[in-house]
């Protein structure tokens, strides 16, 4: 199998800049983008979002890519539309699909560098253990929906990934970050290069993957109205153990609501800004190793 195109999308939500003015920054200077082996294509997700800075014009674009949904002539939304137009030049179902997806994001919560993948295809886990090889500080994330339906842009192809970087604010460019996701970025397509020229050398090293368990939404009370905070000892530490007894929130009036759960687990995401809406406080992830 080679790579035939790479299609790296920014712009999926229309606040978070970093994706937006890296794809615009492509467009300007294809040659930063371009390989001998595959066609690049630099795409903005959400251009009138990204137009007026928002997350989205009717609702979240990255959850408007199940099979239902896109088949669904009734869905009229900006984003359904917007949906239904990006499978149809990306999907793996068409004949002149992108073989890989890169689709860029940026996130309030204290991620770092985070490739997340759906499937684990051989591919995908090869580009995860030179990325964790080349960036030490990066993380892998499997976000459970192996060979499911799911709702997210990258799933469209089967090698899809995201690239979540943070934290930084919605709507605020973060120069480190900036330079970090190019540099990634630019990572990513030298390796698929030597991929198809056959050149990339066998990993030794084990890839450590959190993979995604369940989503935990704040404590709220019967009209759903959030009782408690992020606890100041969990904010910023995603990918740190969260052990049984920790301190996971913080009421109002200063009292610890702890993990009762048997297990430790890896929470990320925490206290992302736009998850809030979709009451989720973090995920939970294991940690495994994939020799």
């Amino acid at each position: 199998m080679k790579i035939k195109r790479v299609a790296i999308i920014g712009g999926t939500h229309g606040n978070e800049l970093t994706g937006i003015y890296l794809v615009n920054k492509f467009d300007r200077e294809p040659d930063l983008m371009a390989r001998s082996t595959f066609e690049t294509i630099a795409l903005l997700a959400n251009p009138k979002a990204c137009q007026i800075g928002k997350r989205y014009i009717d609702i979240d674009l990255n959850r408007c890519f199940l099979r239902q949904d896109l088949e669904n002539p009734n869905l009229s939304s900006y984003e359904a539309q917007r949906a239904k137009e990006i499978y149809h030049i990306f999907s793996s179902q068409n004949t002149n699909s992108s073989d890989l997806i890169i689709d860029l994001h940026t996130t309030t919560a204290n991620m770092g560098l985070t490739f997340i993948f759906d499937s684990n295809h051989p591919f995908n886990l090869q580009l995860a253990a030179h990325l964790t090889s080349v960036y030490p500080n990066f993380k892998v994330l499997a976000s459970g929906t192996q060979n499911q339906d799911s709702s997210v842009l990258r799933s469209i192809s089967q090698l899809g990934c995201t690239l979540e970087v943070g934290a930084v604010a919605q709507g605020v460019l973060d120069a480190s970050l900036f330079q970090q996701t190019k540099a990634l970025v630019g990572t990513i397509l030298d390796w698929v290069e030597a991929y198809n020229q056959g050149t990339i050398s066998p990993l030794k090293n084990p890839l450590t993957i959190y993979q995604k368990i369940q989503t935990i939404d704040y404590p709220r009370n019967e009209r759903r109205e959030i009782q408690a905070m992020i606890h100041p000892q969990l904010q910023f530490r995603d990918y740190e153990p969260l052990n049984p007894g920790d301190p996971m929130f913080l009421t109002f009036d200063g009292e610890s609501v702890l993990y009762e759960g048997k297990s430790t687990v890896y929470p990320v995401f925490i206290n992302e800004a736009a998850y809030y809406e979709k009451g989720i406080a973090m995920y939970f992830t294991q940690k495994q190793i994939e020799s």
